[in-house]
């Protein structure tokens, strides 16, 4: 065996870059495929259908909400006491899918995994485009949407101060912090590519626009190191955020003492959820995308069996949350929390309960196989139904612990209308309208990053 063939040998169970990229990589291959996608005169027709598909869900939402403002909150199926429904289910839902992106980006960033390379810049998108989903639901939930401003800390002219101590207005400074970091540490990593971009296009409008965007850059060692310094800062201070929105949106159950929300475990165990969510988001918006832009030279099967690793890991602490939480409803000695779970598992919403528990825990498991995290169409069905899985368990935690309070004469049931509905779906219209138009208007995966890649490959093979 010679030298060369010894060194890579020894390399690759360590996971290198070699392995991150399909051979024959160079800086000219790397930045023709990916900017030949948005600098394309036309998209291909799959492109067309999704845009086509979100666009119509989109306008359902426009109904949705017009509706929603001129009849109220009445149009939707919440009642005393289920005063909250799909719209704080919907909320947690999308915050929790928004936490892959800053977890790629960040934490893997200081932790120099360099297999985020291919996919931090998509999931970074992702985050900005699934809180900006998620804000919507507190706005449409107040009853008064328009009279938002008044849980914000301006001067108090009318006495009527928000209750910092209620985590509703948590939820504002948390989402509000995390929506901003995330959208300066995801234009900050694009300045390099929208520079290259500016570079390689040809019509002089769209040259001027991305340059403008560029903000002058150059490539000089000057901006190099300012942004790599501000970049690893962002991602420290992005880090932490990662464990504490979602932390401070499950204070909105735990603070409370209604049975199944008054637990100490809700922290880690949604900040667990979340993670498990948002890859399997970032797996059901990758796979098709690396199959239709044939970028599997780029997006090679180990980040696919990397994203599944995490997900198997994270998914194991669900399991293990519900496991926990079942036990101390039994260990505890507590009566309300002992019928909360046998009113989750065998009351009017048992079948969801059991439903939840097969998508989110028994499908899984087929991810201990390395077959099945190196096969796309197996994983994408694998994720597809952890997505569907965390939002039934939102459901889960949101109505049936509601619809049985400590006494009888407050029991109610919940029955979501079409209007409950047309606002979920409207809301997955906007997020593959923004989605799409990113993709074919900007540079999906970082060119810099990517060619960081492929000069680590050359050196090492050296």
């Amino acid at each position: 065996m010679s030298d060369r063939s010894e060194k890579a040998s020894e390399l690759t169970p360590l996971g290198y870059p070699e392995e991150l990229l399909a051979p024959g990589q160079t800086y000219a291959s790397v930045t023709e495929t990916i900017t030949s996608i948005p600098l394309a005169k036309h998209p291909p027709g799959s492109w067309y259908m999704g845009f086509a598909v979100g666009f119509c869900l989109l306008m359902l939402l426009f109904v949705a909400v017009t509706w929603l403002l001129a009849k109220g909150v009445g149009i939707w199926g919440i009642n005393i006491p289920v005063a909250w429904g799909f719209a704080i289910v919907n909320f947690v839902w999308w915050i929790g899918i928004g936490h892959a992106g800053t977890f790629i980006s960040a934490i893997l960033l200081l932790l120099f995994q360099q297999w985020r390379t291919a996919i931090n810049r998509l999931t970074e998108a992702m985050t900005l485009f699934a809180v900006a989903c998620a804000g919507l639901f507190p706005l449409l939930h107040l009853g008064r949407p328009w009279v938002f401003w008044w849980i914000l800390p301006y001067p108090d002219t009318m006495g009527l101060w928000p209750q910092f101590r209620s985590p509703l207005v948590w939820d504002v400074f948390a989402v509000g912090t995390y929506f901003t970091v995330s959208l300066v540490f995801w234009f900050l990593g694009l300045l390099p590519d929208l520079a290259t971009m500016r570079d390689k296009v040809e019509t002089l409008w769209k040259k001027r626009l991305y340059g403008f965007f560029a903000m002058g850059w150059r490539g000089s060692a000057l901006h190099w190191q300012r942004q790599q310094k501000a970049y690893l800062l962002l991602a420290g201070l992005a880090t932490p955020l990662v464990l504490s929105v979602h932390s401070v949106v499950s204070f909105d159950f735990s603070v409370a003492i209604v049975p199944g929300w008054h637990s100490t475990i809700f922290p880690p165990y949604f900040v667990a959820g979340a993670i498990y969510s948002g890859f399997a988001m970032v797996l059901n918006i990758m796979i098709p995308v690396r199959k239709i832009y044939h970028l599997e030279g780029l997006i090679t099967e180990r980040y696919l069996n990397n994203m599944a690793n995490v997900m198997l890991v994270t998914g194991e602490m669900v399991a293990y949350g519900y496991f926990i939480e079942a036990f101390m409803a039994w260990f505890g000695g507590d009566k309300f929390d002992e019928y909360m779970m046998l009113n989750r598992a065998f009351g009017p919403y048992g079948w969801i309960f059991w439903s939840l528990m097969v998508l989110n825990v028994v499908i899984p498991q087929v991810l201990w196989s390395s077959r099945v995290r190196r096969n796309p169409v197996l994983l994408f069905l694998v994720a597809f139904s952890i997505n569907i899985g965390m939002w039934v368990e939102r459901f889960v935690i949101v109505v049936t612990s509601l619809t049985r309070d400590f006494t009888p004469s407050a029991w109610g049931f919940f029955v979501p209308t079409v209007w409950d509905w047309a606002t979920l779906l409207g809301t997955v219209g906007l997020f593959l309208t923004l989605l799409f138009l990113f993709i074919r208007f900007l540079p999906m995966i970082s060119i810099s990053e990517t060619r960081e890649l492929v000069s680590e490959t050359k050196r090492i093979s050296l």
